[in-house]
């Protein structure tokens, strides 16, 4: 009966010396494991209960920092383009009644202008655009955004004939007596565009995409510059019966790095003062990322 007892106790103590080992390790073995992820970096920090520690209240940690070579950012719903450029030709569809238009008092009635007096020079009359930039949000599925922007538009009216505009003492246009090798009128507008941009096939960078909405400018410049002879390089500075504002209806068409521009002034160069109604387009090249 003793020895029965014996057998008994040493099988209960070798089961908890077993049981008391394990714990042991067990516990040594461990880890508390937290994972921070960072974009396309994900961070592993292990940190053992069990390790040596050279000052009081210290634990051994393990860092492991995982670079997602394969990791896609979201496409963003916004992109800037910044420091947009416009190179083109202008000109303007003249719809004046040269004949009722003198009884306005802006056309010279000593030496007036008609029609065929002021056509321009096209391949010398220019439009260049400076834009800020130019941005678009995406609408419906990267397949149509709304783009805007805000820049700067300059227009250069090169004239083949004499036409002269002064501003003193009123606001006047008429035909000189000396010919010009230079003879242009400048306008400059700070502009905002508004458009809706649709793209064919927004599954490529490059595809075909079309552009098409209204801009609103105010003008912010203008002058006219004549070289003669004569005179030499004279400019002349007034209102000359300008409209301060200009509403245009803007489009613009891309296919792989080619991207074209065009406007077209829905009211008149000048205001209702002069009787002159001329409006201002222009077609050219825009160099920009998208």
């Amino acid at each position: 009966m003793m020895m029965k007892k014996t057998w008994v106790l040493m099988g209960i103590f070798s089961l908890t010396a077993i049981a008391s080992f394990s714990q042991s390790d067990s516990s040594k073995q461990v880890e508390k494991i937290d994972t921070t992820k960072v974009g396309s970096i994900t961070i592993i920090t292990q940190k053992k209960g069990g390790g040596k520690s050279t000052e009081k209240g210290d634990n051994n940690f393990n860092i492991h920092i995982n670079f997602d070579s394969s990791h896609k950012h979201k496409s963003e719903n916004s992109n800037t383009n910044w420091l947009v450029f416009d190179l083109g030709f202008a000109n303007y569809r003249d719809n004046t009644d040269y004949v009722s238009a003198l009884s306005n008092g802006f056309i010279n009635s000593k030496r007036p202008v008609n029609a065929s007096n002021m056509t321009l020079n096209t391949g010398k009359s220019s439009n260049v655009n400076l834009w800020l930039f130019m941005k678009k949000n995406n609408l419906v599925k990267k397949v149509v955004d709304l783009k805007y922007g805000l820049g700067l538009e300059m227009y250069n009216f090169r004239f083949d004939n004499s036409v002269s505009y002064r501003n003193e003492p009123t606001s006047t246009v008429f035909l000189d007596s000396v010919s010009f090798s230079k003879n242009k009128l400048y306008v400059g507008y700070l502009t905002i565009p508004l458009m809706i941009n649709i793209n064919a096939n927004p599954s490529k960078k490059d595809g075909l995409r079309f552009s098409a909405g209204l801009s609103a400018g105010y003008l912010v410049g203008h002058h006219m510059k004549q070289i003669s002879s004569e005179r030499g390089k004279v400019k002349y500075y007034g209102n000359f019966n300008l409209n301060p504002w200009r509403l245009a209806a803007v489009a613009e068409i891309g296919l792989g790095p080619i991207k074209l521009y065009g406007s077209y002034s829905l009211n008149a160069l000048h205001n209702e003062n002069a009787g002159i109604k001329q409006y201002p387009y222009a077609v050219g090249i825009r160099f920009s990322k998208w």
